[in-house]
C-alpha cells in the first residue's frame, strides 16, 4: 500500500494515529484501541521504503536527523486531505514512524468537551498558564482552543514555538506567528529569547523541557506577557514540584518566589474511555489565588490539592472530583474513575458512599 493511500484511509476512518512498525501490518489507533490492517507483516525494508516516502511527501525533507539521532519530529500537509504530525524513529535496527492525523480545521472546544473554566484562561493577559498531562492526552487540542479563542477575542501578537507545528492558525484579530523547531529555529530556549524582541503579547511554548527553557519562560511571564506552555506531569502539585526540582538546590527558593508571582493556573488532563466507547477528557483545574501563591513560595505545594478542593466557587476542581462527577453523570464506569484517580482508596470510598459498585 502506498503512503498516500494509508494516510487517506486513516482520515476516512477518523483514526488518531498510524503506526508503521516492522513485524506488524500497518496499524491504526483510535482512542485506546489499535487495529491492524489485513495483510502481510511489514519487513524492515518495507518500513524503510514507507518512511522514505513520508519524507518525500514532507517536501523531500532530509533524513539526516533520523539516521544520526534515531528520532525526528516534523509535520506536513496534503491538500484537501489533512495535516500530519510525524515521529520517525529507529527500533530494533529498522526504521518506523508514528503519524498523528491533524485536521486542517481548528478543534471545536465544545466537540472536545473543554469546560468554560479552562477557556477562561484565554482572557488572561499576563503570567504563566500550564497545560499538563501524559503524552497523547489532548494537550495540543486544549492549547489550540485557547490560542483560537485569544485570536478571536482581542488584538494581539501571538507567537507560537512548536515541535512540530500541528494546528495552523489564520490571522483574525491577532497576528499569529508560528515557528517550528529545526526548520525555523534551533531550540525552544533560543526561540523564546528571540520572541521577547518580537513585540509579543502571547507566547505559546510547545514544551518546557529543561530548566534553561523554564527559566526563560518564567522571565517572559515576568515581563508582562501571557505565556502558555506544557509539561508531561499529572496534577498541579506534581507540576510545581517538577518545575522547582529542575533547578539546582541553590536556585530553588528564588524560582519558588518567581513562580509564585507569575503562575496563573495549571490545567491537568487525561483521556478517559466512556461507557459508549468514546474518549472524553477529565480535567484538574487550579487557579493561582493568593493562598496558592503563598503555598508555592513557602514550599508547601503538597497543600495545594486541599485549596483546589475547597475553592470550587472560584472555578477550581480536583481530578478526582471531576472523575466522580463523570461517574454520576453516567459518562464513565466507576472502575475507570478508580483507575485514573490520584487517590484510588478515597475514590472507592466516595463511590461506595454514593451507592456505586465497581
Amino acid at each position: 500500500m502506498e503512503v498516500k493511500d494509508i494516510l487517506a484511509k486513516a482520515v476516512q476512518h477518523e483514526v488518531s494515529d498510524i503506526l508503521i512498525i516492522a513485524g506488524l501490518p500497518i496499524s491504526y489507533k483510535t482512542g485506546s484501541k489499535i487495529m491492524h490492517e489485513d495483510g502481510t507483516r511489514l519487513s524492515p525494508s518495507a518500513t524503510h521504503k514507507l518512511v522514505e516516502d513520508i519524507y518525500d511527501l514532507a517536501g523531500k525533507r532530509s533524513m539526516d536527523t533520523l539516521l544520526k539521532h534515531g528520532d525526528d519530529d516534523f509535520s506536513f500537509s496534503l491538500p484537501q486531505l489533512s495535516r500530519f504530525r510525524v515521529n520517525a524513529l529507529k527500533q530494533r535496527g529498522s526504521l518506523g514512524a508514528v503519524i498523528r492525523v491533524v485536521s486542517f480545521d481548528l478543534p471545536d472546544r465544545h466537540e472536545f468537551h473543554i469546560p468554560d473554566a479552562v477557556m477562561k484562561f484565554a482572557s488572561y493577559t499576563r503570567g504563566m498558564v500550564l497545560v499538563t498531562g501524559p503524552a497523547g492526552c489532548g494537550k495540543s487540542t486544549t492549547l489550540a482552543c485557547l490560542i483560537d479563542a485569544i485570536n478571536h477575542q482581542r488584538s494581539a501578537h501571538i507567537i507560537t514555538i512548536e515541535d512540530p507545528i500541528e494546528f495552523l492558525h489564520r490571522h483574525d484579530k491577532c497576528v499569529v506567528t508560528q515557528r517550528e523547531l529545526s526548520s525555523d529555529t534551533d531550540s525552544y530556549e533560543a526561540a523564546l529569547r528571540a520572541a521577547l524582541r518580537q513585540a509579543p503579547d502571547v507566547i505559546l511554548l510547545g514544551e518546557m523541557r529543561d530548566h534553561e527553557t523554564i527559566k526563560a519562560a518564567i522571565t517572559a511571564a515576568e515581563t508582562g506577557h501571557l505565556l502558555i506552555s506544557t509539561l508531561h506531569t499529572m496534577g498541579a502539585v506534581n507540576t510545581i514540584d517538577r518545575i522547582i526540582d529542575s533547578f539546582p538546590a541553590g536556585q530553588q527558593q528564588q524560582i519558588r518566589v518567581q513562580l509564585g508571582m507569575v503562575l496563573q493556573g495549571v490545567i491537568s488532563q487525561q483521556l478517559i474511555p466512556t461507557q459508549k466507547g468514546q474518549i472524553l477528557p477529565a480535567f484538574e483545574i487550579m487557579i493561582a489565588n493568593n493562598a496558592i501563591r503563598n503555598l508555592v513560595r513557602e514550599t508547601k505545594a503538597h497543600q495545594i490539592e486541599s485549596v483546589i478542593y475547597s475553592s470550587a466557587s472560584e472555578g477550581m476542581i480536583t481530578i478526582d472530583t471531576y472523575l466522580f462527577n463523570m461517574v454520576k453523570d453516567g459518562q464513565i464506569l466507576p472502575a475507570e474513575a478508580i483507575r485514573h484517580s490520584s487517590n484510588s482508596e478515597q475514590m472507592k470510598k466516595k463511590l461506595a458512599g454514593y451507592g456505586l459498585k465497581w
